[in-house]
């Protein structure tokens, strides 16, 4: 996996919206999460800051979801549904993005990924490990 910062494109399913992202920790930074609503989505996140996301296009199309204390904001596509981006309830100064939209990049990429506590929430003070197991792809073989 890249490490290096990059700048990469990224796009919906149907194409709508459209995004331009700078990762300054490359796709190091993947992850899962295992709060009530990550385990539905089951997206790998990569991370930047807020001001490294600039969306494209689309703009008008994206629909955004909050929970529980309304901080994260979840972003995703309203024509076809796909989760494109939120802002991080445990670091709102950085969004997460959905590694799958980015051009050249499959979720099935990433052979190991760390999951993160989202279950007892670093911003709830309920302690515990940061990191809460890993999560491995292992492809059959051909």
């Amino acid at each position: 996996m890249n490490a290096e910062p990059v700048e990469m494109n990224g796009a919906c399913h149907c194409g709508t919206v459209r995004l331009r992202v700078s990762l300054t920790d490359g796709l190091r930074s993947a992850r899962r999460c295992d709060c009530s609503y990550c385990r539905m989505r089951g997206a790998v996140a990569v991370s930047a800051p807020l001001d490294d996301l600039e969306v494209t296009a689309g703009a008008d199309a994206l629909t955004t979801y909050q929970f529980n204390t309304m901080t994260a904001k979840h972003h995703f596509c309203s024509k076809c549904g796909i989760y494109t981006h939120h802002q991080r309830r445990s670091d709102p100064r950085e969004y997460g993005v959905n590694a799958a939209i980015l051009e050249g990049v499959s979720p099935f990429d990433f052979r190991e990924l760390a999951v993160t506590n989202g279950i007892n929430h670093p911003s709830d003070g309920a302690g515990g490990p940061a990191i809460v197991g890993t999560l491995r792809f292992i492809p059959t073989e051909e």
